[in-house]
C-alpha cells in the first residue's frame, strides 16, 4: 500500500536514537523528508548523516521556547514545506514519589510537557488541511508504571491535551494522534530493566505478561508511526494507539 508520504516533510523530535529515530527512518523509507532533533550537536549530526540526504538535523532542547519556530522554519527552508510533526522526547528520570525532587519535576515539565505543547501549538498555526501532529507518549496514559512517577504524572496530561487539540483542529482538516509504546527494545527500556537486581529475569518476567511474549522492536514502532502520520490514515484522529504487543487489555 502506498502511504502517500512521498515528498511530505515532517519534524521528528528526539530522533537521534530510539523510537524517534526509528520513526524518522520509516518516514524516509516511504519517501518523506524529515527534520530530526536532539539536544547534542554531535548526536544530531551523526543521526542526520546516517539517515541520508533527505534528513536535516537541528540541535535543540524542547524546553527552549524558541525551538518550535526554529524547527518549522528549518523544514520550510530546507525542504520547501511542512506537513506535520512527531513529538518524541526522552523519558523523565525514574523514581518513586519520595525520591523525586521539585527540580526534577520542573525540568521534566518544561521538556516533556510544555515543550510538546509549544511545538504542537506552533505546528497547528502553520499546518493546513492534511497536516498531522503526533505524540509519542506511554502506556502510563492508561495505567501507571511502577518507578516512573514523573512520567506517570505528565503523560496522561499530554494525552488529554492531544484529545482537546484533535477536537479543535478537526474542522480545519488537521489530525492529532498519540502512540503509546509498551516494552519496546530501546536503550531507555534496557536502562530501566538494568535497575533491577537481575535484568534478564526482569525482561523475561515482562515478556511473559505480553500476549506476543516478546519486546517490540523500534522498527515495528516506526512503521506504525509512519502510517499514522501518513495520508493513508486520513480518517484517524484523536486516538491514543497502544503499540505494546497486546499488553493493554482494556478497550
Amino acid at each position: 500500500m502506498d502511504l502517500g508520504l512521498k515528498d511530505r516533510v515532517y519534524v521528528v523530535t528526539g530522533a537521534t536514537r530510539g523510537l524517534g529515530h526509528a520513526s524518522a527512518r520509516a518516514l524516509l523509507a516511504e519517501g518523506a523528508k524529515v527534520v530530526v532533533t536532539g539536544r547534542k550537536e554531535d548526536a544530531v549530526a551523526e543521526a542526520a548523516s546516517a539517515l541520508g540526504p533527505d534528513a536535516a538535523g537541528v540541535a535543540v532542547d524542547n524546553a527552549d521556547p524558541a525551538a518550535a519556530e526554529r524547527l518549522i522554519a528549518t523544514a520550510r527552508e530546507r525542504f520547501g514545506r511542512f506537513d506535520g510533526v512527531l513529538v518524541s522526547v526522552g523519558g523523565p528520570p525514574p523514581g518513586f514519589v519520595a525520591d523525586t525532587t521539585d527540580e526534577q519535576w520542573q525540568a521534566a515539565f518544561e521538556s516533556v510537557f510544555l515543550g510538546a505543547v509549544r511545538l504542537a501549538r506552533a505546528a497547528a498555526a502553520e499546518l493546513g488541511e492534511g497536516g498531522v501532529i503526533g505524540f509519542v507518549l506511554s502506556g502510563s496514559v492508561h495505567e501507571p508504571i511502577p518507578g516512573l512517577t514523573i512520567s506517570n504524572g505528565l503523560r496522561p496530561g499530554l494525552a488529554g491535551f492531544a484529545k482537546s487539540l484533535a477536537d479543535e483542529l478537526g474542522p480545519r482538516g488537521i489530525r492529532v494522534v498519540g502512540l503509546l509504546p509498551g516494552r519496546v527494545d530501546t536503550d531507555r527500556v534496557r536502562e530501566l530493566d538494568s535497575l533491577s537486581a537481575d535484568p534478564e529475569a526482569t525482561r523475561q518476567a515482562a515478556e511473559s505478561r505480553i500476549p506476543l511474549r516478546r519486546y517490540g522492536t523500534p522498527e515495528e514502532f516506526g512503521r506504525t508511526a509512519a502510517f499514522l502520520l501518513s495520508p493513508a490514515a486520513s480518517y484517524v484522529t484523536g486516538v491514543m494507539l497502544p503499540v505494546d504487543g497486546g499488553s493493554r487489555h482494556g478497550f
